[in-house]
């Protein structure tokens, strides 16, 4: 079990401390690994043009499945359609064994209202790369679906059976593999095609958040990687889809291929789906004000882009002892505006605004929220440091003053 507290660099003071259990329920993995594994029956039952058709046609059909019906319709509702249509996409979902279209886009929902903080369900930032790209499937704390945040789609009797019985879809379609194309098919067709479904969809949740650009500032790692997009049918526009999560389209540009979107739009166009939303004017031109979680989340992470250690004990080591009782003093009159404090003390060891906005624009995309990002950015930053100023005791500072020795701050 890890514990993250508040006093972590680019947290903010009063951030309450967060409880990850690390414990993975692995009896979870074993159906998964025997996918894997069974990929190399291939060389007893050979490959054949047949099985190899079928596995390319079921990777573009399931991969439009996972993008069109897990993601965009069930996790975003970028599109309405019917409810028949409805529970085809879900069937041609759970194809693929990724479990429910309701635990799917449960965790989804939650992973976009979290993304890239300690509490989303697969970050490489906090995570670790391999546990974004599959361990977290495995966590016992992520083995159930929260219906209640999916409760629009839960209400429907049919995608609750689904969700009981998640792999009746996965294998009806390993079953047909077998009786079209015989054991090449089962092996060739269906579990080749399912294990590089898996992973293309894996890379989205880790590769998406490590390798790319980014257009826009999201408060989160997401990044557009034009390879990824390719063998996603448009998914890898990921800094895109969470600049606006609810769009149908996520290949802003007409450059940026979104083979998804051109099949959704073209079902548009004989009645089979209705409604494709599609991001604002000023959000594909990048003028759109952000919101406060994403301008909190992105100077979160300036914050922490400096090291308020190093800070503290730049400050620490440079003052006399009367000094430091005085500077507490302020600190603890000022209560819980740190910032007001230590801004009319013109610390030399401090970052100035300037410092602060010129970090900014080497992390960020130019944003019409620039400003409202440094300057909360530059809050944390005093605030943090303010409290753990408070928090040292003035023994301890005597005792240590003449041994820690100022460092650069970065400025």
């Amino acid at each position: 079990m890890k514990k993250h507290h508040a006093n972590e660099p680019g947290l903010a003071p009063d951030t309450p401390p967060v409880v990850e259990h690390d414990d993975i329920l692995y009896p979870s993995a074993i159906p998964f690994v025997l996918m894997h594994v069974a990929c190399f029956a291939a060389f007893w039952t050979g490959i054949t043009l047949e099985a190899v058709g079928i596995c390319l046609a079921l990777y573009w059909l399931r991969i439009f499945a996972i993008g069109a019906g897990y993601h965009r319709y069930f996790s975003h509702r970028a599109y309405k359609t019917s409810r028949a249509f409805q529970l085809m996409l879900a069937v041609m979902s759970q194809s693929t064994a990724q479990k429910s279209v309701l635990w799917w886009a449960s965790k989804h929902r939650h992973h976009h209202r979290h993304s890239d903080t300690a509490q989303d369900v697969h970050s490489p930032r906090h995570k670790g790369f391999l546990y974004s790209h599959l361990g977290w499937i495995f966590a016992r704390k992520h083995d159930t679906a929260d219906l209640t945040t999916i409760a629009d789609f839960a209400r429907y009797p049919e995608l609750m059976w689904l969700h009981r019985y998640e792999l009746v879809p996965a294998v009806l379609l390993a079953g047909l593999c077998f009786a079209v194309a015989g054991w090449p098919g089962l092996i060739v067709g269906f579990c080749w095609s399912t294990v590089l479904v898996y992973h293309a969809t894996f890379c989205i949740n880790s590769l998406a958040h490590v390798l790319g650009r980014q257009r826009y500032v999201t408060g989160d790692d997401s990044r557009n990687n034009w390879l990824l997009a390719i063998f996603t049918m448009g998914e890898g526009w990921h800094n895109n889809h969470h600049a606006y999560q609810s769009s149908v389209r996520q290949g802003f540009r007409w450059w940026e291929i979104d083979m998804t979107f051109y099949v959704l739009k073209a079902l548009s166009w004989v009645g089979i789906v209705w409604d494709l939303k599609s991001p604002p004017k000023a959000v594909q031109r990048n003028e759109q004000r952000l919101g406060s979680r994403v301008i909190d989340r992105a100077a979160a992470q300036l914050a922490g882009s400096f090291n308020l250690d190093h800070i503290v004990a730049s400050i620490t080591s440079g003052t006399t002892g009367p000094g430091l009782r005085d500077l507490q003093e302020r600190l603890a009159d000022a209560q819980h505006r740190a910032e007001d404090a230590l801004a009319s003390l013109n610390l030399p060891h401090l970052p100035t605004r300037h410092d602060i906005l010129a970090r900014a624009r080497q992390m960020f995309p130019e944003t019409p929220s620039m400003d409202d990002i440094v300057n909360r950015g530059h809050a944390v930053i005093l605030d943090t440091i303010g409290a753990r100023l408070t928090a040292i005791p003035l023994t301890s500072l005597a005792d240590g003053a003449s041994q820690v020795q100022p460092v650069q701050t970065g400025r």
